[in-house]
């Protein structure tokens, strides 16, 4: 099923207190991405923010929606 943290939505205190392996700096980097790019689509597109690959997805995934 689908996660309760909308990571197009959500600030960086919240995605980093609720994700697992990141702190504000690279939460920060998630919502500076979307702003340029736009809301995210997939939660994979999420390892297009620098510093994130798929061992975070893995360990989130269940947490996230979009």
């Amino acid at each position: 099923g689908k996660g309760s943290l909308n990571i197009n939505i959500a600030n960086a205190e919240e995605l980093a207190k609720e994700l697992n392996g990141i702190g504000v700096k690279k939460a920060q980097a998630i919502i500076e991405y979307r702003e340029k790019y736009g809301p995210f689509t997939a939660i994979e597109q999420l390892q297009e923010v620098q510093g994130i690959g798929p061992i975070f997805i893995e360990k989130n995934r269940n947490k996230l929606t979009y």
